[in-house]
């Protein structure tokens, strides 16, 4: 689970490296900042979502008419913050492989100790 959820965490780092995308100076959060992690993936969607909100006058892409001009802007807006909040999501879920693989190592290695401890008790019990 370590391994997997650290070649994870690199695949959807790289894959939103390679994209060179840039939180803008206005962004919600952490502006001018690379868009490598959740962290700035999170706020570059948010970001998009506060702008596209302002284009549309609040409405969102289904709340548009067929016919309005905007509805392509807000199309393409959500399918970019869908994208970047699967990458955040990707980086939850690899987060948490990562916590549960060094929890299982910690058990093992808990009852690997208690195991040893046994045998030295029933060792020291059938000599006496």
């Amino acid at each position: 689970m370590i391994v997997g959820s650290v070649a994870t965490w690199v695949t959807v780092s790289g894959t939103l490296s390679d994209q060179r995308i840039t939180t803008p100076d206005d962004a919600v959060c952490l502006p001018d900042t690379d868009v490598t992690g959740p962290f700035s993936a999170f706020c570059q969607a948010r970001t998009i979502d506060r702008n596209v909100l302002e284009i549309t006058d609040g409405q969102t892409y289904a709340e548009l008419d067929r016919d309005d001009e905007r509805r392509g802007t807000a199309q393409n807006a959500a399918f970019l913050q869908a994208s970047l909040f699967t990458s955040v999501l990707a980086f939850g879920v690899a987060a948490m492989a990562l916590g549960m693989g060094v929890l299982f190592v910690l058990i093992g290695l808990g009852i690997r100790d208690v195991n040893a401890r046994l045998d030295e008790l029933s060792g020291q019990g059938s000599s006496t």
